[in-house]
């Protein structure tokens, strides 16, 4: 019987109980994990449900939102809010933060995008969760405005052909959790994660189409991967699901650019939960998460400060080796870099 079920599960609670020995740390980790479940469900429902399409209205940056995207705000929402541990909350898909009231309130504020890739969802590409937790300081946004020093746990959750959630705390490894539909739990699955050590896959993805706006380092770098880097061509691998592109990247090894450019000198992707949660994931990981130059320098995506809840920062992510390729064709262009 022991042969065909595991009788010792090592669920995401039992995980987060042994490493942080935090009773509230554990039901905010759970209530994340009920909204998951509840998101992984309608993903795979859409068609049979009807969910597919818009709904009408747009979210904080513009985008127009899609059916998904608002069931999966809203569970989300009712899932922190009731969890009893959150003070301050973030969603890409509210212009304002929502403060949790008083009697229900506790001492995590939380930033996330629901639906990460939602411009996929109608033709059936994975789409995923992104979110960073901090502190409460002094129960205001300003609690979230800060760097990713502060950030004490961000992760990622793909809807695909399982559901997986990565996630990890600040100044640990990076853990991998896959929900089991037959218990209804998130089980250990990957353990500290790592990027490949001899780089990887040759992989760089990016959205060529903004190939004409981004400054010279950054065209010379993806013709460096296309025309061979050692001698050997780079595939190209781009969904435009965050969540798939970093998920892919992490495991098999590679770049993820999109850095700023001329029509998005900010950058394209959120910094507090796109760009920060990510950037702690992937260097934890061993990889680089890099701003690309930005403001003046080249810079850690973890060191940027949001100065609003939905400000933007560009992002370059990967191993050392493709970073490093990066790296050096801004060394020719005589900015100054980094060592890796």
């Amino acid at each position: 019987m022991a042969e065909k079920f595991d009788v010792d599960a090592p669920t995401l609670s039992r995980f987060v109980m042994k490493n942080t020995k935090d009773a509230e740390l554990v039901i905010l980790m759970n209530s994340l994990a009920t909204s998951f479940k509840l998101i992984s469900s309608a993903v795979g429902r859409a068609g049979v449900a009807q969910l597919y399409g818009l709904a009408g209205e747009v979210n904080s940056t513009g985008d127009d939102q899609k059916k998904l995207d608002v069931m999966s705000n809203d569970m989300m929402i009712n899932a922190l809010v009731n969890s009893g541990v959150c003070n301050i909350l973030v969603s890409e898909e509210n212009e304002d933060p929502i403060v949790v009231p008083k009697e229900k309130a506790g001492k995590y504020c939380v930033a996330f995008d629901p639906l990460d890739g939602s411009s996929n969802i109608d033709c059936n590409v994975s789409v995923g969760t992104i979110f960073s937790v901090y502190e409460k300081k002094d129960g205001t946004v300003d609690d979230l405005l800060r760097t990713g020093a502060d950030c004490i746990c961000a992760g990622y959750c793909c809807y695909s052909s399982a559901c997986e959630l990565v996630f990890t705390f600040n100044g640990g490894s990076v853990e991998g959790f896959c929900l089991d539909p037959t218990i209804g739990e998130f089980v250990h699955t990957r353990f500290d994660m790592k990027f490949p050590v001899d780089g990887g896959k040759r992989i760089y993805s990016c959205n060529e189409g903004n190939f004409i706006h981004w400054d010279q380092p950054i065209k010379d770098a993806v013709e460096a991967f296309k025309n061979g880097v050692g001698g050997k061509p780079y595939s190209a691998r781009y969904v435009g699901s965050m969540v798939a592109d970093i998920h892919r990247t992490l495991l098999y090894g590679g770049i993820y650019i999109y850095p700023a450019d001329k029509k998005s000198p900010q950058g394209k992707l959120r910094c507090l939960y796109e760009g920060i949660p990510m950037a702690l994931i992937i260097e934890q990981a061993g990889g680089i998460a890099s701003t690309g130059y930005f403001n003046g320098k080249i810079g850690r995506v973890a060191e940027l400060k949001p100065d609003a809840i939905h400000c933007k920062c560009p992002i370059i992510m990967g191993g050392p080796r493709d970073v490093g390729v990066v790296y050096d064709c801004y060394k020719k262009a005589g900015i100054e870099t980094p060592s890796i």
